[in-house]
């Protein structure tokens, strides 16, 4: 089946897969505490049919479980998964002919169509205030868009399969933006808008831009798809969707014709205006910077359009099944991109972009004692290209060493890494470079450090399952817990600068340094130790949100030898709290107490959701 707009996918969903939700609600916080706690209970869709304040009903979840976003792409994810194998590896299709007979057909859907007289979205028009104006965390600095299909061309060029499509938060409200006439635009110079916008700086041309909002859902997933140079995403959308994606021209710009929202507007090239805080996705606000501002000029809707948007925050949610997604997709592809990789796994629940788990081959000088090299060079390469360049902190063990080994066992891959890395060796840093700009850990907006840890070679130490019995610490130590083994969590004195912090590890270092610590490899410094330990998310999420490489890695018996540092056990992560970082995400009390109360006992939502 075909969707050919949002509201055909939702109605196809099984009666227990969405929840229509008759009662009022208030989208400035409300609407996104009951999305969080529904995503979380793996609960269903959500339908709000009345948003406060708006003519338009409201969609979310709609990709809250695996099961569910499978269940939306279910006849057209394995042709696609064909289509990318083939593209790995074109021979494929002589070794298994039967396979790929439907390939051909597939690949129709690709060619975008253009709309003559079938033109859903020019149904009616509206403003901005009237759209549903979500507003998720109580920091936000407004309303934002927070699923938009944001679509530019080069300028001069009309040529549909030129044009980017990019996911990039859109503000609609709040702040200095003139209300109902501009909309702060969140992108970055390097991502496919951000050429455009540079391109335009060189011209007189206006900078035309139109954000879809809904349509099929496999116009939103194309919007984020890390795709292969030379595949556009009105391509993808079409093969995804099993229907070409319609479009049409209007005053100068694109429209999709099965959208149930387009914004049209102008970039303004001469001036930016400050966007944000924004809850985002690492699970801290986003801080106020600087950005483009989009001019309005109109909003088509179609006939009974439905708002479709998320709620982000400290992962796992909704988007984190986009992630999931993407690996069903593009996995064929990363050994001809990565030449040497086995498998990657950007960890969701450390933000994705902060922690890098990866698997790689070593088929370099075999007559040598096992040392890592050719898992250096696939590290390198993952650095330098694409998404995975924005990696913090990236872990690469060698396949031959134990070709059973997962990057999604995280435990079992933490202990297999930490019994064999040689701490002297395995530890490479780069300074003073690019981090993802959501990430506040640095030196600077996006600015901070990168290490990788690459451990190649026999089990060096038996990792302890154990606390020390007569482990002597400084006072500055609190408590201790094992978060697994070979792993300690250190409830540590609150941060408050670097000078002082060096002084408080020097002093921990010392103490450490004349015990036997061998089979505990790792020490994480936290304000709650207890906290960290209790869960596999909780120490992933803060050891690696954090801390900087560069700043916040010790170890007992540091030096440097020709540059290059290292250490001998324990390796020291510092990863509490520091007064630069950027606020944690927390919900408002009394909007709490409030969604409390709709899934209590005669409220709203009471015995709807499984578990809540």
């Amino acid at each position: 089946m075909a969707y050919s707009s949002l509201r055909h996918s939702i109605e196809d969903l099984p009666a227990d897969q969405i929840l229509h939700i008759d009662a009022a609600v208030d989208p400035n916080l409300e609407i996104g505490e009951i999305h969080r706690r529904v995503y979380h209970a793996g609960g269903p869709a959500l339908h709000f049919k009345n948003v406060k304040g708006s003519p338009f009903p409201a969609l979310s979840n709609l990709y809250g479980t695996k099961e569910r976003t499978a269940y939306l792409f279910r006849y057209q994810l394995e042709q696609v998964q064909r289509l990318i194998q083939l593209k790995a590896d074109p021979a494929d299709v002589l070794r298994h002919p039967g396979k790929f007979l439907k390939t051909p057909f597939t690949a129709l859907h690709g060619l975008p169509m253009k709309a003559i007289w079938n033109k859903p979205v020019l149904f009616g028009t509206t403003s901005l205030d009237k759209l549903p104006q979500i507003i998720s965390w109580p920091k936000d600095g407004g309303a934002f868009i927070t699923l938009p299909q944001v679509m530019s061309l080069p300028p001069g060029d009309k040529h549909i399969m030129n044009s980017n499509i990019g996911m990039y938060r859109i503000q609609i409200s709040g702040n200095d933006y003139v209300r109902n006439l501009e909309a702060g635009m969140h992108y970055q110079l390097h991502r496919g808008i951000g050429v455009h916008h540079t391109m335009y700086n060189q011209t007189r041309d206006e900078f035309k831009v139109t954000i879809f909002v809904g349509g099929p859902p496999s116009h939103a997933f194309a919007a984020i798809m890390p795709l292969p140079e030379g595949l556009s995403e009105v391509t993808f959308a079409g093969l995804l969707a099993g229907r070409r994606f319609r479009y049409f021209f209007k005053d100068g710009y694109v429209l999709s014709a099965d959208a149930d929202f387009c914004i049209t507007g102008t970039v303004r090239l001469d001036g930016m205006k400050p966007e944000g805080p924004f809850g985002d996705h690492l699970g801290y606000y986003s801080l106020q910077h600087d950005f483009p501002v989009l001019e309005i000029k109109n909003i088509y809707h179609r006939k009974n359009p439905i708002w479709h948007f998320t709620v982000v925050g400290r992962p796992p949610q909704e988007d984190s099944n986009f992630g999931w997604l993407i690996h069903q997709l593009v996995e064929p592809l990363a050994p001809k991109e990565f030449p040497g990789l086995k498998e990657v796994h950007a960890i969701d629940a450390a933000g994705v972009h902060p922690l890098l788990l990866a698997i790689a081959h070593e088929r370099y000088m075999p007559f040598r004692p096992p040392v890592p090299e050719e898992i250096l060079t696939v590290a390198n390469h993952l650095l330098g290209k694409g998404q995975t360049s924005l990696a913090k902190y990236l872990f690469i063990a060698c396949h031959e060493d134990a070709p059973q080994l997962s990057t999604h066992d995280i435990p079992g891959f933490f202990q297999h890494v930490l019994s064999r890395i040689d701490l002297s060796r395995d530890l490479h840093f780069q300074t003073r470079t690019t981090i993802d700009t959501l990430d506040y850990s640095g030196d600077g907006w996006n600015a901070g450090s990168k290490l990788v840890i690459a451990a190649r070679g026999p089990v060096i130490r038996s990792l302890s399952s154990e606390l020390p019995p007569n482990i002597t610490l400084p006072s500055s130590c609190k408590s201790i817990d094992l978060i697994m083994p070979g792993i300690i969590a250190v409830s540590f004195r609150p941060f408050s600068d670097y000078t002082k912090a060096k002084t408080e590890i020097d002093d921990l270092i010392h103490s450490l340094s004349n015990q036997n610590l061998e089979g505990l490899p790792l020490w994480i410094l936290t304000e709650d130790s207890q906290w960290m330990s209790r869960e596999l998310n909780n120490f992933l999420w803060a050891t690696f949100t954090r801390s900087q490489p560069a700043k916040d890695v010790y170890g007992v018996d540091a030096i440097f030898i020709d540059k290059h540092w290292s250490c001998s056990a324990p390796l020291i992560i510092d990863a509490r709290i520091k007064p630069h970082h950027a606020p944690e995400l927390e919900s408002d009390p009394e909007v709490s107490k409030k969604v409390d109360q709709m899934f209590a006992r005669g409220g709203i939502l009471h015995g709807k959701i499984k578990g809540l």
